[in-house]
């Protein structure tokens, strides 16, 4: 069984590693044994945990998983050069990893959350000649696309890796409305989720406006919601939030 050592701990790793634990074997590089401790209970499996301080990179296959204002600072702690690193860093370019991490290769891959129940939509890109691992690396927590440029991909970060936190929002104020209205909270929360549940599965193949259009009919109750979203600026809400979580990555 192949080993991915994962450099960081929070919990975009452990999302990641609960979906890769069934298929490599995991070590987990951090600052504090306490908290890999923490991990590897989380975790459910035993994991090898090294603490950071002149860990040995070599010939290793690295996930990076740290917050992107760290990367020198980790970088100064460990010595060698890593086979691959395969980075979920937000807006941090190859060419940085590369100038402060110095490996053979590097991937830029953004995941999301989802990723612990094994339905990320992961978007990489990086050197092409780690394409087909990447894919399968990263296949195992749910679905890939390789993209043709960074640019690409710092705007995939604002729609599938931030998404969920904008999804969490509108399921939140759907199930908020229900209430308004007088229906309970525990049964608004089990139909929003219901709702959910089955939009992730139709949305795969149909396009999202012939969707709304099966949906509404003349006068009915869809049009008179649909046409308060309108106007509530929902659409160009939505937008703005990808325009602004894009160029927040660029600054990264």
């Amino acid at each position: 069984m192949k080993t991915i050592t994962f450099i960081g701990n929070g919990n975009m790793a452990l999302s990641i590693a609960k979906g890769l634990k069934n298929s490599y074997k995991i070590e987990v590089v951090g600052r504090d044994l306490k908290k890999l401790d923490n991990f590897e209970n989380e975790l459910g499996i035993k994991i090898e945990k090294v603490l950071m301080d002149k860990f040995n990179m070599n010939e290793k296959t690295l996930l990076l998983c740290i917050k992107p204002a760290n990367v020198e600072e980790v970088a100064a702690k460990m010595d060698g050069n890593a086979r691959v690193v395969y980075s979920v860093l937000a807006g941090t370019s190859i060419q940085k990893l590369k100038q402060h991490l110095n490996p053979h290769a590097a991937v830029r891959c953004m995941p999301n959350l989802c990723a612990s129940v094994g339905k990320s939509m992961t978007t990489l890109t990086g050197d092409e000649a780690f394409k087909d691992e990447a894919e399968v690396l990263l296949g195992t927590i749910g679905s890939t696309l390789w993209l043709g440029s960074e640019k690409e991909l710092d705007i995939a970060t604002a729609l599938a890796g931030s998404g969920p936190a904008y999804l969490a929002l509108i399921a939140e104020a759907l199930a908020d409305g229900a209430v308004k209205q007088g229906m309970k909270r525990s049964d608004a929360m089990t139909t929003m989720r219901g709702l959910f549940s089955g939009f992730g599965e139709i949305i795969k193949d149909i396009h999202p406006a012939l969707l709304k259009d099966a949906v509404m009919s003349p006068g009915g109750t869809t049009a008179a919601g649909y046409a308060a979203l309108e106007e509530g600026n929902v659409r160009s809400s939505c937008m703005d939030a990808v325009e602004k979580a894009y160029k927040r990555a660029t600054e990264l």
